[in-house]
């Protein structure tokens, strides 16, 4: 299995291709990293290959917001410049702007 540069940035409000709902990048992996039972459970015929980067996403839609798992084949940039009203936005990111979050500062060792 080969990888790819992801195309979409942390901080990055996306929107997915086929479903009504949007979200902010707060987490990446190179290739699918979820379960086989999650795998197994998207019909086949609209199944994501798992060679690509899937995305961490903060969601949200008209009813509620979650934190979804897509693969780079099913994202669009959003162009709404609007911020995403999921709640935990603020634990993660510092500020919205420029159609854009930036993630918080975070102390390692």
């Amino acid at each position: 299995m080969t990888t790819k540069v992801a195309k979409f940035a942390l901080g990055q409000v996306v929107k997915h291709r086929v479903f009504h709902f949007r979200g902010v990048i707060f987490d990446v992996d190179p290739v699918f990293a979820n379960t086989e039972e999650w795998w197994l459970s998207i019909p086949e015929e609209v199944r994501p290959r798992k060679d690509q980067p899937f995305y961490h996403l903060l969601a949200e839609n008209e009813k509620s917001s979650y934190v979804a798992y897509v693969s780079e084949q099913n994202l669009l940039p959003d162009d709404s410049h609007e911020p995403v009203g999921h709640p935990h936005t603020a634990l993660i990111f510092s500020e919205f702007a420029e159609g854009r979050y930036r993630l918080r500062p975070r102390i390692t060792h």
